[in-house]
């Protein structure tokens, strides 16, 4: 893969995790949350649709329509996990 590829890549899930952070809401440090779990998502999405051979949703050598399934999936899986608390944060606060 050229520089192009990695580039088009980090824009893309870039743009994912910020369209998420935009719908969702939160603070700076939820915004590199979600940008973190976009580009993880995104290139085990990439690396996956290689993998499978998947010859769908392909511009150039990048795997952009598993990528970005993947990526969309972390970013809902990880935002479901960050909202659960543990039972024992809870009591102290009280």
């Amino acid at each position: 893969m050229f520089l192009q590829n990695y580039l088009l890549g980090l824009i893309l899930s870039t743009l994912y995790g910020s369209l998420f952070h935009l719908w969702r809401g939160g603070n700076l440090a939820r915004l590199l949350f979600y940008w973190a779990l976009s580009g993880i998502g995104f290139w085990i999405g990439h690396w996956a649709g290689n993998a499978l051979d998947l010859s769908f949703g392909k511009v150039g050598p990048l795997q952009v329509a598993s990528a970005t399934l993947v990526s969309i999936l972390c970013l809902f899986i990880g935002h479901w996990l960050s909202l659960v608390r543990s039972h024992s944060l809870d009591e102290r606060s009280s």
